[in-house]
């Protein structure tokens, strides 16, 4: 039986990075990930998604749709989210290769 890594499969059926199908599969992932953390974050803090929208000025259904990344959230909205659970975020810009044609 062969195996293969993770990173391999990925390329063969999502196709390999930079292609717009995977791009498309690790943006959403990482925003997958970013609604787990919020969620995760809420529960420590012992907040009802009730109580952290009141916080930040939403109602709960939109935390809810943001924390099952169901929802469209601007980074203003996510912005306050973070500061009203106490976290720090920060963003990571990589720049590729740029000419003009």
């Amino acid at each position: 039986m062969k195996t293969i890594t993770l990173s391999e499969l990925k390329d063969k059926t999502l196709g390999k990075v930079g292609t717009p199908k995977r791009d498309k599969y690790e943006q959403e992932l990482r925003v997958e990930i970013l609604a787990e953390q919020i969620k995760q974050l809420r529960i420590e803090r012992k907040l009802t998604q009730e109580q952290l929208g009141e916080l930040v000025g939403v109602q709960r259904a939109q935390i809810s749709k943001m924390e099952n990344n169901t929802g469209n959230v601007t980074i203003s909205t996510l912005m306050k989210i973070f500061g009203a659970l106490k976290a720090k975020v920060t963003f990571e810009i990589e720049k590729e290769e740029f000419e003009i044609v």
